[in-house]
Formats: C-alpha cells, sequence, structure tokens
C-alpha cells in the first residue's frame, strides 16, 4: 500500500555554534546594555512581588535618590570607597589576577592608617595624609604575599587572596577586642578619630573622598590606556605566552598592577574608616568585597566604566535603605539584585563571544 506513495525532499534545520574572532564595541555596548536593562526588568517584578508599587519604584531610585540633594550626596558618599574596590578588582582581573581578597587588603590599609592614629605618628598638619599613604602601603603589603606566591610557585591566587580575608578580619577582631578597643565601652571598635584625621565635606557638603575618588580614577585610566604599561597589560591579558615570547616584562607587569591593586583596596578601607564610620569598626568592610568584583565585571575591567557601575550600586544601596525603612524590604532582596545583574551580564558574555548560525540542509 506504500508503493505509490511519493517521498518528497525534507527540508531540516540545523544550528551551530562558532566562535567570534571579533566583535565591533557598540554592538558589545548594545549586548551589554540588553542585558542589563533585562536584569532591571527581573529585579523590577520581583520588587513588585515583595509588595513594592511600580509608581514607588520610580520614587525610590529616581526622584527621591537622583533628584534630591541630600541623597545625590550621599550616594556620591558611598560610591567613592565603591569605585576604589571597583578599580582595585579591574586592575587585577587585567592582569589575569583573580584578586579575591579585597576585604582583607582593605582592612590591613584601614589598620595602618589607624594605627597612624592612634600612636600619633606625623604632625597633625599631615595626619590625615600619612593615614592615607599608610593605607594603600597597608594594601599593599597584604597584596604581596598572593602575587609572590602566583609568580614563583604557580599558587592558585583565588585559594590564597581568599584565605588571606580570614587572616586579616581575625587579626582585627584580635586588635577590637585587645588593647585597640575603645576605652570609653565595651564595644569592639576603636577609639574616635580627631577632627584632623577624618576626611572633610568640601564644595557644599561633598565629602574629599569624592574628588580624591575621580583622581586616583584618571591616574588608572592613564595607566591602563595611555601609558607604555597598558600595551603590556593588553598582551599579558590575552595571551600570556606570547606576553614573554614577544620579551613584554611579564612578571613585574603582574607584580606592579596587583600591588596598586591592594594599594586601591586599603584606600578604600580608609575611605570608610576616616570618612563614614570615623573610627576602625569589626564590620566596615562587609559586603564591599563581592561589590569590587561585581563593578569590575560588570565594567569589564574599564576604569570609566567602573565609575558609572560603582555610581549604579551606590544608588542601589541607598534606594535599598529605604525600601528596608518604608517596605519592610530585607537587605538581602538588595544583594539578591546584585545577583541578577552579575547573572544577566555573564549570559551576555555568551553572545559576545558567540554566535549561532542556522544551516539549511535537504535529504531524501
Amino acid at each position: 500500500m506504500f508503493e505509490n506513495v511519493i517521498k518528497a525532499p525534507l527540508l531540516t534545520r540545523r544550528f551551530s555554534l562558532e566562535l567570534r574572532q571579533e566583535m565591533a564595541w557598540y554592538w558589545q555596548a548594545m549586548i551589554i546594555t540588553a542585558s542589563l536593562a533585562a536584569g532591571v526588568v527581573i529585579s523590577v517584578l520581583i520588587l513588585m512581588a515583595a509588595g513594592v508599587p511600580a509608581g514607588e519604584l520610580v520614587n525610590e531610585f529616581i526622584v527621591y535618590t537622583l533628584l534630591d540633594a541630600e541623597s545625590l550626596k550621599s550616594v556620591l558618599y558611598q560610591a567613592s570607597p565603591l569605585i576604589m574596590v571597583g578599580l582595585a578588582g579591574s586592575l587585577a582581573f587585567r592582569a589575569r589576577f583573580w584578586n579575591l581578597g579585597l576585604e582583607g587588603q582593605m582592612i590591613f590599609g584601614a589598620i595602618a592608617a589607624t594605627g597612624v592614629a592612634i600612636f600619633d605618628i606625623g604632625p597633625t598638619s599631615m595626619r590625615l595624609v600619612s593615614m592615607l599613604i599608610a593605607g594603600m602601603l597597608g594594601g599593599l603589603a597584604w597584596a604581596i604575599l598572593p602575587v609572590a606566591l602566583k609568580i614563583r610557585w604557580q599558587v592558585n591566587e583565588i585559594v590564597s587572596t581568599l584565605m588571606l580575608n580570614y587572616i586579616a578580619a581575625n587579626f582585627l577582631f584580635h586588635l577590637l577586642y585587645g588593647s585597640w578597643k575603645d576605652p570609653k565601652s565595651a564595644f569592639p571598635y576603636s577609639p574616635q578619630y580627631e577632627t584632623f584625621e577624618r576626611l572633610p565635606d568640601i564644595m557644599s557638603g561633598i565629602s574629599l573622598s569624592v574628588p580624591l575618588a575621580l583622581v586616583i580614577s584618571l591616574i588608572v585610566l592613564w595607566y591602563t590606556v595611555i601609558s607604555r604599561s597598558s600595551l603590556y597589560l593588553k598582551f599579558v591579558d590575552k595571551s600570556p605566552s606570547v606576553a614573554i615570547a614577544t620579551g613584554i616584562p611579564f612578571t613585574r607587569v603582574i607584580l606592579f598592577t596587583v600591588l596598586m591593586s591592594g594599594a586601591l583596596a586599603g584606600l578604600a578601607g580608609v575611605m570608610i574608616t576616616a570618612g563614614q564610620e570615623g573610627r576602625l569598626t569589626h564590620s566596615f568592610y562587609n559586603g564591599y568585597g563581592f561589590s569590587g568584583i561585581l563593578i569590575a565585571f560588570l565594567a569589564r575591567n574599564n576604569p570609566l566604566a567602573a565609575i558609572a557601575t560603582a555610581l549604579l550600586i551606590a544608588l542601589l544601596f541607598i534606594a535599598g535603605q529605604s525600601l528596608q525603612v518604608f517596605y519592610q524590604i530585607p537587605f538581602a532582596m538588595v544583594q539578591l539584585i546584585q545577583a541578577i545583574l552579575v547573572i544577566c551580564v555573564a549570559s551576555s558574555d555568551f553572545f559576545i563571544r558567540h554566535r549561532i548560525r542556522r544551516i539549511a540542509s535537504g535529504a531524501e
């Protein structure tokens, strides 16, 4: 009964996944922007499901935050240390060194600066400058060991930097529950800094940390884009073997870049203790390590993009505090939104690095 059936050609379609050789920067920007927009949409739906009206989200994130002078100052104030840790992460990642020890470097930067304050090192007129320099040296010193282990014995820096975070945190607790505890109270924090040891407000109440962060950003931009080292960093990032073969000072570039990363993380610690806290506390660094990695990842290790991303994260923090007060939204919701943004941007990397081609083939 099937002898008279005419077999027609069957058209089948297959899809092949191919690696892209390159993609224009504007296409990359469009894909990343679309992924961020998708993350924002998902975050808005989650917040609406948690009981926040859609209209109030616009008020909380734009009207009451960006269009209010005092709230905008708070965003800039919060963004300053975030810019520093974001730049710190970006620098290390450009050198193919996965620095997950940003919090440990922040801790030792703040410890070094607080030591200058407690022991009255240097004249009072230069005390704040001395604390900033000490903070950078403290963060730099805490980055020496993992980068040395990486260069000399190829020890995985992810493990070493993470473990050093725990050591730094416990050393901080040792100080604050011991000899550095404030004698006026039983709480685990250091004595309060003197007025001349704190970052002052300038320009209509804007903290000195804001212009300081912008100046440091310009220096990092020069190092990663304009200087001769920027070319070396590109080789180290794209192909370490080619960098070594062409005579680029591979070890020196990695060492200097990672130490600069540690110094910026240490400076971020001082910005928090000498700016926001006014003393060394036991939890000042919480969350900043993850935020620094998030900023570096979202900014694709670009210093200018890191500034914009840090402002976005600071806006999320400030608006999240308002949501906690008025809508009883837990802070974990803010962290969830951060995670959603990371997942969306990570997904966009697939479309940047790959393309899907449809192949038509006929079969009888």
